[in-house]
């Protein structure tokens, strides 16, 4: 079997210094796959033709001419297949698009991985920039996969809703996670990050990109909830970039940082960030609506308790090794923050609970998985 594979995402988020999950996603699939001996070809859209040499992009690599949103309007318009892709079907039996750029080829059946519904769901969580169009265009090209893959049973059920793509042509393949996480850093290492970032022990931790679903303003107010003396005890560590979404979640983190409450940290190198993984008290991740929610399995490899929502895809992820809360609630918020900080036993079981949960996912299996997938189409 020779496999087309989509590296979009992936290899502008090598460009721009930042991968983001969908990114991660290609990367581990990409490596998976090499390891079980794949024919496997990259494909970009839009992207220069010297990306590889700029930065280590996978190879072989087809960057295709055009940028994928024109590709996409000329084919919706024609009927026709994306140009410049002729000479790529001649060289695989099925197209992976890992990354939401589904090509329409006229050849080769493609494979598409749908992460969520989000934008259709719940636009006003996604940019309001040409929303209705990207979102109308997004459908159409859902439905020129031959098969769908996606994340969670959670997920399923919204593509079926709002993509309108039957049932039986979604497979579910739940992700895997980073095993250098549970790879416990020396003490000596641990001590120079936190003091490089001016931490000690007990705090929380945050992780993710600044979006309004990510609940950010309700973390920080919870936090707040529970007074001067334990903020300062246990401050809030919020790593990641500002996404979008207006002026609430900054001005909380502003005030937040303030008070002497807590610390937004933005960006982390990979090593700090395991550092801080595996020293704080919790990560606290009531997210409003994730297709799967990565953050809760990097905390149950990490070792710490994991505080997260009842909701959308979460509870099938997490089971029973993480507290669920209402994630609108600032009062359970606060509460699971508190208790866990207080009650050490309660947080060694979490993380027991985490570890062991941990074992229904890997990397190696969600590709395994996945290459069945592709079996089905040649």
């Amino acid at each position: 079997m020779r496999l087309g594979f989509g590296v979009t995402a992936w290899a502008r988020g090598l460009l721009n210094g930042h991968i983001d999950g969908i990114g991660v996603y290609s990367e581990n699939l990409w490596r998976e796959n090499l390891r079980a001996g794949i024919n496997a070809r990259a494909v970009a859209f839009g992207l220069p033709g010297d990306v590889q040499r700029k930065v280590g992009a996978p190879q072989p690599l087809d960057c295709v001419k055009g940028g994928y949103p024109l590709q996409c309007a000329y084919s919706q318009v024609t009927g026709r297949p994306f140009y410049g892709t002729k000479h790529i079907e001649s060289q695989i039996d099925v197209f992976h698009a890992t990354d939401h750029h589904i090509p329409k080829l006229r050849h080769v059946p493609v494979v598409a991985t749908i992460m969520d519904a989000i934008p259709l769901a719940h636009p006003e969580w996604v940019s309001a920039r040409m929303r209705r169009i990207k979102n109308a265009s997004f459908c159409l090209a859902a439905r020129w996969a031959s098969r769908v893959i996606t994340i969670s049973e959670f997920s399923k059920r919204d593509i079926v809703e709002y993509f309108g793509i039957a049932e039986e042509k979604i497979t579910v393949i739940p992700l895997g996670y980073d095993e250098s996480l549970r790879t416990r850093v020396d003490g000596e290492k641990r001590r120079e990050v936190l003091e490089r970032y001016k931490l000690g022990e007990g705090f929380f931790l945050f992780v993710g990109t600044l979006q309004p679903r990510k609940n950010i303003s309700r973390i920080i107010a919870a936090h707040r909830a529970l007074g001067r003396e334990f903020c300062r005890a246990h401050p809030l560590v919020i790593v990641g970039n500002y996404g979008w979404g207006g002026d609430e979640t900054l001005n909380s983190i502003k005030s937040m940082e303030q008070n002497g409450d807590g610390h937004w940290l933005k960006w982390v190198p990979n090593e700090a960030l395991r550092v801080l993984m595996q020293s704080a008290t919790a990560l606290v991740y009531p997210s409003l609506y994730e297709g799967f929610g990565l953050p809760v399995l990097e905390g149950f490899a990490a070792g710490i308790p994991v505080i997260s929502s009842e909701t959308t895809s979460i509870p099938e992820v997490a089971g029973d090794a993480a507290w669920l809360v209402e994630p609108t609630s600032i009062d359970e918020i606060s509460f699971a923050m508190e208790k866990l900080a207080e009650d050490k036993k309660l947080a060694a079981e979490m993380v027991e609970r985490g570890s062991l949960r941990l074992q229904q996912f890997s990397w190696a299996s969600c590709a395994e998985r996945t290459r069945s997938v592709y079996q089905t189409m040649v």
